[in-house]
């Protein structure tokens, strides 16, 4: 069987991404839960990223004019769903366990099997939950989750040198620095150096 649809159908992912009352996938971390986007998920998602938009464009690649479109979040949605089906990437949004509260996202992306094991994370919480505890916990799940589900080896994870509160969310997670690369992504239009994190599955 291919690696993709082995693990589409692996027990051990159906258990640790358990369904929720409405039938989606989720897994769950310390005060939040992770689950894979919705259809239904739009119109919060879409408010939250409104409402942070000053917040995080500094980190990010370049927002499209629709950036936070009904139409741009469907084929986003498409992409999510053909990654995961191709075992490319997995991504999910990070809910407050206490009320329901969508906080922002992480992605595994890039994943890449045979001698390497290995995928990128990248992550973003709304202005609001910044600084909260919220990401790293959602951090900590999904490397869980990539290592015991996943069978990956290896997480890596990059951001700018002046990105202070990401390395905290890193390295309280269990990462560690291992280096600097530079103009090593394009954001806000501009290439810019990345600090370099990584943290192993010793278990494999």
């Amino acid at each position: 069987m291919a690696r993709s649809a082995r693990f589409m159908h692996n027990p051990k992912i159906m258990a640790f991404m358990r369904r929720d009352n409405e039938g989606a996938r989720r897994c769950d971390g310390e005060g939040v839960y992770l689950r894979s986007p919705e259809l239904r998920d739009y119109p919060e998602w879409a408010d939250l990223r409104e409402a942070s938009r000053a917040f995080l464009t500094p980190w990010e690649p370049t927002w499209a004019a629709d950036e936070t479109s009904r139409g741009s979040y469907r084929y986003k949605l498409r992409r999510y769903i053909e990654d995961a089906r191709d075992d490319k990437a997995y991504a999910m949004f990070v809910w407050r366990e206490e009320d329901d509260a969508l906080v922002g996202g992480v992605t595994l992306s890039h994943v890449r099997r045979g001698v390497a094991q290995t995928a990128s994370l990248g992550y973003w919480a709304g202005a609001s939950f910044a600084g909260k505890g919220y990401i790293t916990a959602a951090v900590r799940a999904v490397v869980r989750h990539a290592f015991e589900d996943l069978e990956l080896h290896r997480v890596e994870a990059a951001c700018q040198p002046d990105n202070i509160a990401s390395q905290r969310v890193l390295l309280k997670a269990g990462f560690e620095q291992e280096g600097r690369a530079r103009a090593y992504l394009k954001i806000a239009g501009q290439w810019r150096d990345h600090l370099l994190f990584g943290i192993v599955n010793d278990a494999m």
